[in-house]
């Protein structure tokens, strides 16, 4: 194992404490944290809603393209 050779020394060293002395930029990274951006291009914003069946009866809200870009954004994230 590596760190089996280090083991006697490794309680030696104080873990470093770290202070937070701007809370406004500290609180402000923390809400930025789990914001996600996402940049479409202009033919998939164009193919994002989907066009008319022909048939009766609601048309569907979004294309298969806007579906499978939403699940593929899931899988990754």
């Amino acid at each position: 194992m590596p760190f089996k050779h280090n083991a006697s020394r490794r309680d030696k060293f104080a873990k470093a404490k770290y202070r937070v002395t701007n809370w406004a930029d500290y609180n402000e990274s923390l809400r930025r944290r789990g914001d996600v951006t996402v940049w479409l291009s202009e033919d998939a914003m164009a193919g994002w809603i989907s066009p008319l069946s022909g048939k009766r009866g609601a048309r569907r809200r979004y294309s298969d393209l806007a579906v499978s870009a939403c699940l593929t954004v899931r899988v990754v994230l």
